[in-house]
């Protein structure tokens, strides 16, 4: 019997060498390293994602394989990743978290075996995905295995987009082909001065086009923030970024068959904001800040913006408008007018999309004088991107809920959400213009002729141009037509727009039989 009970305790002290072993992976260099970086290690992060104490881990006794080349000496348990899954705000999430300490991280034939075992889990019970990324890329040991890995990794990524939410933080190095598996996932959160995305590096870039760029010019934070658009939010350390994502998770469902979240409103549904009275100024040209009007309508402190820096001529990101979550795209009349180009297009189409497949609706400020004109929007292809848009909100069946603030001019009046590509509920403030073009341009081509001939050119086209405003530059003439449901008091566009969204949150609308559409990409 002793004989037994030893043969026990063996194990059991056997169990917890391997269990201390996983936990120190990292040499004690690599890993007194990244303290002085001040960065958080792989177990870490995930544990700090995750709420305390709910953080269980998968695979920690995984090695990497025998027949590696020139590896065969050291083979830590758990790789170069930690992988599990924990809860944030009470609801479950599968993740993975790169360890930077060990091989720096590389990707090898087990570590992507880990990764895809998350990926599959997540989509079978449905849960959101989250994975951290801290590596150098593809482990050179193990040459075409690990790129076969990322190939596993991306394919997942696809079969998972729409069904689960994937969330991608990017905590470090992130290069090479490594780049696309979070672009394919729905948000990138990066944190800035630490972390960077690129396809080929600053020296690569030197030799084939001789440009001399940092790594932090060429990838970091601050220029996918602001450059590509690649980054949906930045943090300035690990512990903001880990918090953004744990508050973006908390707009989004389980997975695409439940509906979006609901919390309680602390906030009145029938409060009033007598402010937006005053919000549009009298003068057509003037600017102002529509973020002003979103933060005013939806719940009080509910607005979370996403790619704030890029494209600053549209507003995305998530509120909650009683209680619920919703999607808001707005015309941002402080840039660019308000106008939509080829990377706002592209960035509300993106977003529009994202609200769709998580069944969260829609709700549209517009305020847009048209498409930006002029031959680099043309020859980059703004036909196309701001086709990209118009696509994705006739595609969405999610209610579909808009306001028109002041103006709505010409293809983008149709863009942005409008009745006639089946937006549920279109509301317009009293300040709103619906119109082909702006009372100025419509005089001019209208009465081209007449302004040519006439002996007071000028006293003439202020008498049209005002008499088209009264005519045409005003919401009652879509209204009459039952473009616009309603003309309301700027004042009253919150309780409008609950009551609206409970009317439309019981929408069902079929789609036609086929594959998938055709987004002109």
């Amino acid at each position: 019997m002793p004989e037994s009970h030893d043969t026990t305790q063996a194990k059991l002290d056997r169990l917890r060498e391997l269990r201390e072993e996983a936990l120190h992976a990292g040499s004690e260099r690599s890993v007194q390293k990244r303290r002085e970086e001040g960065r958080l290690l792989a177990r870490e992060r995930a544990e700090k994602l995750c709420d305390p104490g709910t953080f269980v881990e998968l695979d920690r006794f995984v090695r990497h394989r025998e027949s590696n080349f020139g590896m065969l000496e050291r083979r830590p348990p758990g790789d170069a990743v930690v992988t599990g899954y924990g809860q944030v705000f009470g609801r479950r999430v599968f993740l993975f978290s790169q360890d930077f300490t060990v091989f720096g991280g590389s990707l090898s034939e087990v570590v992507a075996e880990k990764i895809c075992k998350v990926l599959d889990l997540a989509g079978k019970y449905g849960c959101p995905v989250i994975g951290i990324n801290d590596s150098g890329g593809a482990r050179i040991q193990e040459g075409v295995v690990s790129l076969a890995g990322y190939a596993e990794i991306f394919w997942r990524n696809v079969q998972l987009s729409g069904v689960v939410p994937q969330l991608s933080l990017v905590m470090g190095p992130c290069a090479g082909g490594a780049v696309y598996s979070p672009a394919m996932t729905d948000f990138v959160l990066m944190v800035e001065g630490s972390s960077y995305m690129f396809i080929t590096g600053p020296d690569v870039v030197k030799t084939v086009t001789g440009e001399e760029v940092t790594f932090e010019e060429l990838g970091g934070a601050d220029a996918h923030a602001t450059k590509s658009g690649v980054a949906h939010l930045t943090a300035a350390d690990e512990d903001a970024a880990l918090e953004d994502a744990r508050l973006l998770l908390s707009y989004l469902p389980q997975n695409n068959r439940e509906p979006g979240p609901r919390d309680e409103p602390a906030d009145p549904v029938d409060r009033e904001a007598p402010e937006l009275d005053e919000l549009v100024p009298d003068e057509p040209t003037k600017p102002y800040d529509i973020k002003r009007a979103v933060e005013v309508v939806v719940d009080e402190a509910s607005f979370l913006e996403l790619q704030p820096r890029f494209a600053e001529n549209i507003v995305t990101g998530f509120a909650r408008l009683g209680g619920h979550s919703v999607g808001i795209v707005a015309n941002q009349p402080r840039a660019l007018a308000g106008v939509l180009d080829i990377d706002s297009a592209s960035k509300a189409a993106r977003f529009v999309r994202t609200c769709d497949a998580f069944n969260i609706p829609l709700v549209t400020f517009v305020d847009v004088p048209g498409f930006l004109p002029g031959t680099e929007q043309e020859w980059g292809g703004i036909i196309r991107h701001g086709a990209k848009l118009l696509y994705a909100y006739c595609e969405a069946t999610v209610p579909k809920l808009a306001v028109i603030t002041r103006k709505a001019y010409g293809g983008a009046y149709d863009v942005m959400s409008s009745k006639h590509i089946r937006a549920d509920f279109n509301f317009a403030w009293p300040t709103a213009e619906v119109a082909v073009m702006g009372p100025e341009g419509a005089v001019n081509i209208v009465f081209r002729r007449e302004l040519a001939g006439a002996d007071d050119a000028t006293a003439r086209r202020d008498e049209l141009i005002a008499d088209y405003r009264e005519t045409f530059a005003n919401p009652y003439v879509a209204a009459e037509r039952g473009y616009i449901d309603d003309v309301i008091e700027p004042r009253r566009t919150r309780p409008v727009l609950i009551d609206a969204l409970r009317t439309a949150s019981t929408k069902r609308e079929p789609r036609p039989p086929r594959k998938h559409g055709n987004i002109p990409l």
